[in-house]
């Protein structure tokens, strides 16, 4: 009996586990209706948006992965939405390695931007007081070329 209970508590652990394995945000834009969906394992990205068909309740249109957004190295994805109301694209975050995407739909397929980060901060030898000196001199020469 015990054995069972063990075997059973498994088969609920992987059934929970793979149920995790797509999450889905909605495009932050205000009058659009598109949802995407990314695989948290492989990066997939899809997208699918509701569309009126005459004679009928309407009907779900959905984008496949097309470039960029198919499969990508393995990882730990996840989508973000911005703040921006018209903005029909979503971010593709690698919480592993740190990289972004931005993917859209674009001709019937979800595309997503090549994978960037942002390089690390180079410690600059400039001060504040000489950052500000090179401002006032580059305005100084724009006025007196006007």
């Amino acid at each position: 009996m015990r054995r069972l209970a063990l075997i059973l508590a498994a088969t609920a652990a992987a059934s929970a586990a793979q149920a995790a394995q797509y999450e889905f945000t909605p495009a932050p834009q205000t009058d659009l209706n598109r949802i995407y969906r990314v695989d948290r394992f492989s990066g997939e990205v899809t997208a699918c948006q509701y569309g009126l068909r005459e004679g009928s309740i309407g009907v779900t249109l959905c984008y496949g992965a097309g470039e960029g957004a198919g499969v990508q190295a393995g990882g730990d994805y996840s989508l973000v939405a911005s703040h921006h109301q018209r903005e029909g694209g979503i971010f593709r975050v690698n919480q592993r390695s740190g990289e972004i995407s931005v993917c859209y739909v674009f001709d019937e397929r979800v595309v997503c931007t090549p994978p960037a980060k942002a390089a690390p901060i180079q410690q600059s030898q400039t001060t504040p007081a000489d950052a500000a000196a090179n401002i006032a001199s580059a305005q100084g020469a724009a006025s007196r070329k006007n």
